[in-house]
């Protein structure tokens, strides 16, 4: 049959992309780098040191979890060429959506695979710092703010990463005047590095009751979580600790003593503060991550020489720098200004559908590198 053929070549045209994936990911080695680590995960002693060994086991982890991924692709990739086959031969039209929502799943799934392959920052597969802060505007920035947190937590549970709210600041009325959250898994920096900037809401306002269309704005920081294998040289004299009481989202989480932290490093200015741990001890660990992790960003982002050269990022809230608009009246259309990728349906968008935003963005990255390399 003439559509199973179609078919049947569309699937061979992900032949060599699927081999070529093999080799980007290093497939050989990855195996060869799992037999050594499970052998060294059963040798005497091994749980000697707790923390070596959880390290090497989250290592591993991650190592067969890429194995995994290419392994069920090509997988899948072998079984809808056999079933379009079988379609053919048995000229049973009832097949022919099962084979093309398999050659769809196959082709979607390279691509995404192949993408992974491009984060290969130093920074890239650790987990990610995001930072929320409402521009002005009062109530309808920080609802907007609100609206963000809540779209980056759930694009963490789309992907299956853990989220863990550090810090929480309510609004006067509504929403939020800032806020920061953890999300740990595979990559986690390396795509979320992409959505780090101001974010710009158009609709109507809920708080306005002559239904005039608003304007808001809101920004979002993005750091790499900076483990303890990664030295970071901060003079205890250059930390300024403030502690007070917590306090969470709608009142939640109200702590009696004043175990919330705040670290201000002087010498820079920047400012962290953690409050849903247990303990003062407990938060100012967390903050210390954080300042670590805020410092490391900056460097790398602005390659400068030394620590003490960080000013911190001292962009305005507002108009002229936002790199996506949501728009939610006249129409619906959520734009991204750097890769011109939009999407009409907003409310996926909001839900944590992010990929398509994500992806186009890791795609001009490395056209633009592929470009910079012709040019030497």
């Amino acid at each position: 049959m003439l559509e199973y053929e179609e078919l049947r070549l569309s699937l061979l045209e992900s032949e060599r992309p699927l081999k070529e994936l093999a080799s980007a990911i290093g497939l050989s080695e990855l195996n060869a780098e799992i037999e050594r680590l499970e052998a060294e995960t059963a040798a005497e002693g091994f749980w000697n040191n707790v923390a070596e060994s959880n390290k090497i086991l989250q290592k591993l982890a991650g190592m067969k979890n890429k194995v995994k991924r290419y392994t069920d692709l090509k997988n899948e990739y072998e079984d809808t060429l056999t079933l379009i086959e079988m379609g053919n031969e048995e000229e049973d039209e009832s097949m022919l959506a099962e084979c093309e929502e398999g050659v769809k799943r196959v082709k979607e799934e390279i691509e995404k695979q192949t993408l992974d392959t491009l984060l290969s920052g130093e920074y890239d597969s650790k987990n990610a710092i995001l930072t929320f802060h409402a521009g002005a505007g009062g109530t309808e920035a920080q609802d907007w703010a609100l609206m963000l947190f809540r779209m980056y937590h759930r694009w963490g549970e789309r992907h299956g990463f853990k989220t863990t709210t550090i810090d929480y600041l309510d609004g006067e009325e509504a929403g939020i005047k800032s806020a920061v959250i953890l999300i740990e898994g595979e990559n986690a920096f390396g795509y979320l590095k992409s959505e780090m900037g101001i974010h710009r809401l158009v609709r109507v306002s809920p708080f306005d009751a002559s239904g005039r269309r608003h304007t808001s704005f809101a920004s979002l920081e993005v750091m790499p979580e900076i483990d303890e294998t990664i030295e970071v040289d901060i003079r205890p004299e250059d930390i300024k600790m403030d502690v007070y009481r917590a306090s969470g989202a709608g009142g939640q989480k109200v702590n009696k003593t004043s175990s919330a932290v705040r670290l201000t490093h002087i010498p820079t200015g920047i400012v962290v503060s953690c409050q849903v741990e247990r303990s003062q001890y407990q938060n100012r660990d967390v903050a210390m991550t954080m300042l670590k992790s805020k410092l490391i960003e900056i460097k790398e982002r602005e390659h400068l020489d030394t620590i003490n050269d960080i000013k911190g990022d001292q962009k305005e809230i507002g108009w002229g720098s936002q790199i996506r608009s949501y728009v939610f009246m006249p129409y619906t259309l959520v734009k991204d200004h750097r890769t011109g990728f939009e999407n009409g349906n907003i409310n996926a968008v909001m839900d944590g559908d992010l990929d398509g935003f994500i992806n186009a963005y890791l795609k001009m990255q490395s056209l633009a590198k592929l470009e910079g390399e012709k040019s030497e």
